[in-house]
């Protein structure tokens, strides 16, 4: 063994680990590739390695992927671009295996060589691959060749190129519908190459095929071409080939073709430009909108907003609203939720009167829907609308049922509420506020939901930072310290919490007159939880007071809690008293 060449003795390990029995052990071994090509040499990781790795034939696709990933990336360990056509034949062979996911990394990893190679090169060795996948007797091949073109093509000379898009063509009618649904989904690459002539002639009669598809499954993936080919075409072009198209797959037999119509609308839309959009499109998407099968309407509802931008006032108005208001009672509640998702954005589009008049129901009926994610899409979007029709209007009308969310069953609806009040204070100014918001956001403190109550305490900081401590200290500090009697030790303990978070803000003087005494009040507490709670906010509150309090009230307090009878409260008090050491280190 002592005389065995060492150069030799990681390849002899390769080659043992690519034989055993346990996938790992492969598995490894493949994903040091790279090591092994460096130990090997650039000439004999050509000569040997690479060939091994040519007739290497694991049938697991664990292994199979790792090798497809890394032989991508191993142009620079076989010598440079000059050499890289000798990783084609290995991944060649991985272009034609069952899996899938095998498949398509050996597609991916190709791509990314063949977009390194010498023109020459892939004229030599690229092409060739690419017409014996293309002609393979396995499906698999095929499938795999229509991802290559758009790389071997631009290079090949004109008669190649002619002979490459016949061959496209052919995948586009194969007798296997995997091999066609693959020519529909790299159609815009391979079309993104091709000249503007061949592009009119030659792609759009493939294009014409795959649309008119026996198989769902390829004429959906000719839907995604529509937006792709729309691009590459002139408007004129687009508006007499795609349109057409665009428009019968809208009333498509199958669902899933309408479905993939209503998701990509709006990238058709932009393809076929403005005017075209308003005279042919508009009744292709009210079709949709009105869909029988709700995962049709759902994606089409989804999109209302960004339509209607596409259209003027008018016409929204004229087609779209009355949709919309069928939508906002549709018997799905996921068409509701996702029509509620975007419904506020359309406020900028239709203006302040038609707001008022035709979307504001539809808002208010939203807002009191039995599902929880409707409410909840429309709470989060409110600031949209206030935009538009001004406070006075939106608290008229919207704040009677923001009451109503604000006690909602589901603790989501109210934690959305609960988020959303800061803005709504900022909005609707202070007095508005105290009248009738102030007492919600004491209810929250004491809500059965722990999420609920932190929440509520985050927010009471906040409208202190928006309204200023002299508001807190008149309507928010003396109902929260009150709370912290609350016979019930959870309520208690949020109010330290809001405490903690209130200190900074209120400034050193409040916290020393009237926060401190109620947290050192606390720590006489009989339940440990807030004993150790109080030993974490006292922490908290150290940096904020002057250093004569810490001494006088803080530090006695502390001590006192780290001799407790609870394991948890000592532990607490001794990580506070050595915080309290630190800043007095550092402030002497």
């Amino acid at each position: 063994m002592a005389m065995i060449d060492e150069p030799l003795y990681p390849i002899a390990v390769l080659i043992d680990e690519l034989k055993n029995e346990d996938i790992q052990l492969r598995l490894n071994s493949i994903r040091k590739l790279s090591t092994i090509a460096r130990a090997l040499g650039e000439e004999r990781t050509r000569k040997e390695l690479i060939p091994f790795l040519s007739e290497n034939n694991d049938d697991d696709d664990e292994v199979l992927l790792a090798m497809a990933e890394e032989l991508g990336v191993f142009i620079p360990y076989v010598g440079g671009v000059e050499h890289a056509n000798v990783l084609l034949p290995p991944l060649e062979t991985l272009c034609i295996v069952e899996e899938t996911c095998v498949r398509d990394k050996a597609v991916e990893s190709l791509c990314r060589i063949g977009a390194q190679m010498r023109e020459q090169d892939l004229v030599e060795f690229f092409i060739p691959l690419l017409k014996r996948l293309a002609a393979g007797e396995w499906f698999t091949a095929r499938v795999s060749s229509c991802g290559l073109f758009h790389i071997a093509y631009p290079s090949a000379p004109e008669a190649l190129k002619t002979e490459l898009r016949t061959l496209y063509g052919q995948l586009c009618q194969d007798d296997m519908p995997m091999v066609r649904r693959s020519a529909a989904t790299n159609l815009g690459k391979f079309a993104a190459t091709v000249e503007a002539p061949h592009l009119k002639v030659d792609i759009m009669s493939m294009f014409d095929d795959l649309t008119q598809d026996d198989q769902d499954s390829v004429r959906l993936l000719a839907v995604e071409g529509c937006a792709a080919l729309g691009k590459l075409l002139e408007p004129q072009d687009c508006v007499a080939h795609i349109l057409p198209v665009i428009v019968n797959f809208s009333q498509d037999k199958s669902w899933r073709v309408r479905y993939m119509v209503a998701n990509q609308l709006y990238e058709l839309c932009e393809a076929v430009g403005p005017e075209p959009t308003r005279s042919d499109l508009v009744p292709a998407y009210v079709r949709l909108l009105r869909d029988n099968e709700a995962e049709v309407r759902i994606a089409a509802a989804g999109k209302v907003t960004k339509f209607c931008r596409i259209l003027n006032s008018e016409l929204a108005i004229q087609n779209i609203l009355p949709c919309v208001k069928e939508l906002s009672t549709d018997s799905s509640q996921h068409v509701r939720s996702a029509l509620a998702s975007v419904i506020m954005g359309m406020a900028p589009i239709l203006g302040k009167d038609a707001t008022i008049e035709q979307l504001l129901p539809i808002f208010l009926s939203l807002l009191k829907d039995e599902f929880p994610d409707v409410r909840l899409n429309i709470i989060s979007k409110l600031d949209q609308v206030n935009q538009v029709i001004g406070i006075d209007l939106l608290s008229q009308s919207l704040l009677p049922a923001i009451v109503e969310l604000a006690e909602d069953r589901h603790w989501r609806v109210r934690l959305a509420i609960i988020e959303y009040i800061p803005l709504l204070a900022s909005q609707l100014g202070v007095g508005f506020f105290d009248d009738k918001l102030g007492a919600l956001c004491m209810q929250w403190l004491k809500d059965k939901v722990y999420s609920i109550r932190d929440a509520a305490a985050n927010n009471v900081k906040r409208l202190t930072e928006e309204f200023g401590p002299d508001w807190a200290m008149q309507h928010i500090v003396p109902q929260v310290l009150d709370m912290i009697n609350n016979p019930h030790y959870l309520y208690r303990m949020t109010i330290l919490h809001a405490v903690s978070l209130l200190a900074p803000v209120m400034g050193k003087d409040i916290t020393c007159s009237k926060l401190l005494p109620v947290v050192i009040n606390a720590s006489k507490d009989r339940v440990p939880n807030i004993k150790f709670n109080v030993a974490k906010v006292l922490q908290s509150l150290i940096p904020i007071v002057d250093q004569s309090v810490v001494e006088k009230t803080i530090r006695p307090c502390l001590v006192e809690l780290s001799e407790d009878p609870d394991v948890d409260v000592r532990y607490f008090a001794t990580q506070a008293l050595q915080s309290s050491d630190q800043q007095m280190m550092m402030s002497s």
